[in-house]
């Protein structure tokens, strides 16, 4: 296999909500491990969040988060977007409507300048996604 580019979400003590959220979104399995069941050194009140998350839809989109441990910053931030795009209008859809559900939509989903159909949004947990519809599928 070559080298894959997948994004880690970082949160503060929801992890555990976030990743079943997209779980609901994208489907595919879902594998979680606690700070106490990871073997690292955590703080004991600590020990039942997520050391690591990892969520692999069956097309190959792939998630991964934690919660961050008291002992380390935590700064939400607004660098990153993440960007679904593609010519399956249906499933990039259904993607933006799970994803829309208590989101903040900084751009509607719809017909864009350059012909796709363009949206983006925050999400429940403050990760930005950004969905882009090829217009050769929906011309």
């Amino acid at each position: 296999m070559g080298s894959i580019l997948n994004p880690y979400f970082n949160f503060n003590g929801n992890a555990k909500e976030a990743i079943e959220f997209y779980h609901g979104v994208f489907g595919g399995n879902l594998h979680l491990s606690t700070f106490a069941e990871g073997g690292m050194p955590h703080a004991e009140a600590e020990a039942h969040k997520i050391m690591h998350a990892q969520l692999v839809a069956p097309n190959g989109i792939t998630i991964m988060a934690a919660d961050t441990p008291s002992s380390w910053p935590y700064s939400p931030g607004t660098a990153i977007h993440c960007s679904l795009s593609g010519s399956d209008e249906n499933e990039l859809t259904g993607y933006w409507n799970k994803l829309g559900s208590d989101a903040n939509i900084l751009q509607p989903l719809e017909q864009a300048p350059w012909g796709d159909r363009f949206g983006m949004l925050v999400d429940k947990f403050g990760i930005q996604w950004l969905v882009n519809i090829n217009a050769a599928k929906h011309a």
